[in-house]
């Protein structure tokens, strides 16, 4: 049996091929995947129920499970987002910008895949799909390991995704699937044939891999994310907004786990928020101020730095917009927050100062997501700040080379003073 580093060398050679596949080919191996998982949905339904109730038995706690099931709609959003995958522009070998530095020598930034992106990831059977193609249409070769409770749709999905591209002419490498939970060790260690690695788990897991390999590390850990009321909000507008970020899918990482409600704002939206959360089973965590104004648990420090992924809110009561962004920099894991206000003021400070991937405004945090951005699926949402930032879609998948054209140009012409550069950008590409 080959060994995980005789197999990621494989896989860098197949990289080479990917990136020199049209973009029309890789369109096509993307509407054979599309037609080949409604044509398994029979199959891939069955492995799923198997997942499902071995976590059941295994007594998963309730948000995995949610992440674990893959029903029918699911199957319909990873295909809407496969075709709208093959509408985007093809994000490869496009010149960022063309600049003469001299006659006749002549500096091209240009789009090109990454290469080699393994991508760790646990519970979600839709992420292989998103990951998968996204890869696929950016050019790059994906090792996917998934968690073992979805070890079965996993298998699954993988083998309909291979069979469909390699048919389509994509190389064998476009897609590995690692199920031995032992080979991550030995993955981590392969820094001369791995190009990035994407983590999405637990901060501990996240923790542990960036601590031991040296593969560059794209992702996020916790998924902290805040709703802030402020004094001008219209109270009706935010209760609708806050069930929906609580409640629209309470185990992904853009759900809001803790809500600030500026203390003007509080007498009012309270009563009828926590009304609205009873109807939804939401249980309310709340500071000293809140319990004074509705009936709750208290909220305890660690409770506003909790990613939950459950149906439970922790809400603060603040004195100021200015005590809202200290709070959210302070507490929140940098991933999306969002402002309700009329103050079109306070949006814009809460937009510029509140240092996350997403600031919002008026809008729930359940948009921070690759789909409906546009972006076709995401690999994941990454909080970092070095080249890709929030729902990584295409353009976070490719980076990019200097092409530079000459004819007998040496640096020693312009070193000894007998030419000069010019720099003039070329426009109108």
């Amino acid at each position: 049996m080959a060994t995980i580093s005789k197999i990621t060398r494989k896989i860098k050679s197949d990289s080479f091929m990917m990136s020199l596949l049209d973009g029309q080919l890789r369109n096509k191996a993307l509407d054979a995947i599309a037609k080949a998982l409604l044509e398994n949905k029979a199959k891939i339904l069955a492995a799923n129920m198997a997942d499902l109730e071995n976590g059941i038995n295994s007594h998963l706690p309730e948000p995995i499970l949610k992440r674990l099931k893959f029903d029918e709609q699911k199957l319909k959003d990873v295909v809407d987002g496969i075709k709208s995958l093959i509408t985007l522009k093809d994000p490869l070998w496009n010149t960022i910008f063309k600049r003469e530095l001299d006659s006749g020598l002549t500096l091209h930034k240009v789009t090109c895949p990454i290469g080699v992106i393994g991508v760790i990831f646990e519970s979600r059977p839709d992420a292989l799909v998103q990951i998968a193609t996204l890869c696929l249409k950016s050019g790059n070769c994906a090792i996917l390991k998934g968690g073992s409770e979805a070890a079965n749709t996993n298998k699954v999905l993988f083998d309909i995704i291979h069979e469909a591209g390699i048919k389509c002419g994509v190389p064998d490498g476009f897609l590995t699937l690692i199920e031995n939970r032992a080979d991550i060790g030995e993955l981590l260690k392969c820094h001369d044939t791995i190009d990035l690695l994407i983590p999405r788990g637990s901060n501990e897991f996240v923790q542990h891999i960036m601590a031991n390999s040296k593969i560059p590390v794209m992702g996020h850990a916790d998924g902290v994310c805040h709703i802030y009321v402020d004094q001008s909000a219209d109270s009706d507008k935010a209760i609708s907004i806050i069930v929906d970020a609580k409640t629209q899918y309470v185990a992904a990482c853009n759900t809001v786990e803790t809500l600030l409600v500026h203390k003007d704002a509080a007498k009012k939206l309270l009563p009828a928020l926590k009304q609205a959360l009873d109807e939804n089973m939401v249980a309310v965590l709340g500071c000293e101020e809140t319990r004074k104004i509705i009936e709750c648990e208290a909220a305890s420090e660690q409770d506003f730095e909790t990613e939950y992924l459950d149906y439970i809110l922790s809400i603060k009561i603040v004195d100021s917009l200015d005590d809202a962004i200290y709070h959210i920099n302070r507490y929140g894991s940098h991933h999306t927050d969002s402002i309700i206000t009329e103050d079109k003021e306070a949006a814009e400070k809460f937009m510029l100062l509140v240092d996350s991937a997403g600031v919002y405004h008026n809008c729930s945090t359940r948009f921070a997501d690759g789909y409906r951005y546009g972006f076709g699926a995401e690999v994941g949402i990454s909080t970092g700040k070095l080249h890709a930032r929030g729902p990584v879609g295409l353009d976070g998948l490719v980076t990019y080379k200097y092409k530079l054209f000459g004819d007998g140009h040496v640096v020693a012409d312009y070193a000894e003073g007998r030419k000069s550069f010019n720099f003039k950008d070329i426009m109108n590409l």
